[in-house]
């Protein structure tokens, strides 16, 4: 979208707002859900903050708490207020471009980032609290929130792409789950589970960019776009994957389309429950989805990282997110970022991503340590292994390139390509590759 057009679209939304009674200070409408702490202390500065994940309140709210108790000299009064996914974005662009009504603090879902990086950009560089920590984390997962140098954005999780397998229809199916080191194995593999049981191997999705296709592009050091903002999504890497997928349903016959579009549907939580697929391709903040709606596998149900495309190659990718910031309407800029660095770049902070969400913390560091490793639901589901995994594959998950076409390429794969290419099977990959990057390359030039 052109500069000016973008602030025409600003400047509407601010009329808009203003006729609809919005005050002076708050530019957020009401909010869904809100948390305070601190409000019995005396003097205490307040931070206000905006999220649009309930659960992240209590991971804020904690490291409130614990904030005022380890800095009696300079406690906070944290404000911190939940607003639906998209009313909270579009307001807080509002806010950070019209330089009113913003908070201290604010989560920023990672495909939206690349809105808030463009033009004279309005957030706090995190530089002096990144730096120091880059060598023991996931350092790709602070490039997603990063430009010109400058680290703007501090994520919630590595967000390690794995599969799970269900261990008992694989062993039904004759197949050693630690034998399937590359995709070719995977595809064995899964030719045996469906000879021997009544079980396909896997589900390709018709809605789900983010728990196959970007992955496993990933993987192999590509994406949807270059570092440069230029399109990609048709390239030969990528054109081979979708191939891939096509293949494993209707030449490979291991597959099957995704119940209900997605593996975050209703229809596949059943689907999958019932022994429908042997293996679920997710990030790691998917056991959540487990336990929330799939009970019933508990103790059935393995974490191996991803086949790599060749032997030696990249096993995980890093999907999903959130960067949290502090913008410059801040009044109180310096306390604000000393803060959220305690509560997301601190030891204490990322055990409490692990203890307080089930999140995979970006510092590796703290993935053996006593906090870490003691028992909870997620290792009663899935076992003891999930950190020495992941330590396994900490150094294999590649940044992503991020544009403000980003949701278009999603837009195009969901309604056009996995439709013509894995529905009904009438495009070839090449071809609808083609037509949704000229369609994006389009929208870019306009």
């Amino acid at each position: 979208m052109k500069k000016s057009l973008l602030f025409l679209l600003f400047g509407l939304m601010a009329i808009v707002l203003m006729a609809c009674g919005g005050g002076d200070d708050d530019a957020s409408g009401d909010a869904e859900e809100t948390a305070v702490v601190g409000d019995d202390i005396e003097d205490a500065t307040e931070i206000t903050l905006w999220t649009f994940v309930g659960q992240h309140m209590d991971l804020y709210s904690d490291a409130a708490e614990r904030w005022n108790e380890e800095n009696p000299d300079k406690p906070i009064k944290l404000n911190a207020e939940t607003y639906p996914f998209e009313q909270m974005h579009n307001n807080l662009l509002l806010a950070v471009q019209s330089g009113q009504g913003g908070p201290d603090i604010a989560d920023i879902e990672i495909g939206q980032f690349s809105n808030f990086l463009q033009g004279d950009v309005q957030l706090e560089p995190m530089n002096e609290y990144v730096e120091p920590v880059l060598e023991n984390a996931v350092s790709s997962r602070f490039e997603n929130y990063a430009q010109d140098g400058n680290y703007y954005g501090l994520p919630t999780h590595v967000g390690a792409t794995v599969m799970y397998y269900n261990t008992e229809i694989m062993d039904e199916a004759g197949v050693d789950i630690d034998s399937i080191t590359t995709w070719d194995d995977f595809v064995a593999a899964g030719e045996q589970v469906v000879a021997n049981t009544d079980s396909v191997m896997w589900n390709v999705g018709t809605e789900d960019w983010l728990m196959d296709m970007w992955p496993m592009i990933s993987q192999q050091g590509s994406d949807a776009f270059d570092e440069n903002g230029e399109v990609i999504l048709d390239n030969e890497t990528n054109v081979a994957t979708l191939q891939f997928l096509q293949d494993a349903i209707y030449e490979n016959e291991i597959a099957e389309l995704t119940p209900g579009g997605m593996n975050q549907s209703e229809e596949f939580y059943g689907y999958f429950s019932e022994g429908g697929s042997a293996s679920i391709l997710a990030p790691l903040w998917y056991m959540g989805r487990f336990l929330d709606n799939m009970p019933d596998l508990e103790g059935k149900i393995a974490i191996r990282p991803l086949p790599a495309w060749e032997e030696g190659g990249d096993r995980s990718a890093g999907m999903g997110g959130t960067g949290t910031v502090v913008t410059k309407q801040s009044e109180n800029t310096e306390l604000a970022k000393e803060f959220l660095a305690y509560a997301k770049l601190s030891e204490e902070g990322n055990i409490a991503l692990w203890t307080e969400l089930g999140f995979d913390p970006p510092r590796w560091d703290t993935w053996e340590s006593e906090e870490v490793r003691a028992d909870n639901k997620y290792y009663q589901y899935f076992g003891d292994g999930i950190f020495d995994m992941l330590l396994e594959v900490r150094e294999e998950i590649n940044p992503l390139n991020f544009t403000a076409n980003t949701p278009d390429i999603i837009s195009e794969y969901h309604t056009n390509v996995t439709q013509n290419v894995l529905r009904t099977d009438s495009q070839t990959p090449e071809e609808a590759l083609k037509a949704a990057a000229d369609v994006v390359r389009d929208q870019q030039a306009e």
